[in-house]
């Protein structure tokens, strides 16, 4: 067992990262996450809502789905490119990169970003 020190936070900590392929079978990415405390992970979650702009439509603005999925393949890539230090994909850890991978493979995007949420907020081991 070991032995508990309080105030000798990590820097960052790896966890593998397991979601559902459209195919069938499972894909992972093996992730460097950047450490935060809860309150710090409540602080960053503040920080994104503010970023977000959460304001209604206009009711005369028309639905658009694409729209939609664009503004949350942005939110998304910003939130991972905010918590990951490193994964090991052949491709680089980029804006570019997160977002390919948020709209090619949408479950290793919320995977990735659950596996951070729980993590930090309820400690636990993941996969």
């Amino acid at each position: 067992m070991s032995k508990i020190k309080l105030g000798n936070r990590p820097k960052s900590f790896k966890r593998v990262v397991k979601f559902p392929l459209l195919e069938g079978g499972e894909g992972a990415i093996e992730c460097t996450f950047k450490y935060r405390t809860r309150k710090e992970f409540g602080e960053f979650i503040d920080r994104m809502v503010e970023a977000s702009g959460s304001k209604t439509k206009a009711d005369d603005e028309k639905f658009s789905m694409v729209a939609l999925m664009e503004k949350t393949a942005g939110q998304n890539a910003e939130y991972m490119m905010d918590v990951l230090e490193a994964w090991n994909l052949d491709e680089d850890l980029s804006v570019p990169n997160v977002q390919q991978l948020a709209n090619e493979i949408p479950a290793a995007a919320t995977a990735i970003m659950e596996t951070y949420r729980t993590a930090i907020v309820e400690g636990r081991l993941g996969n």
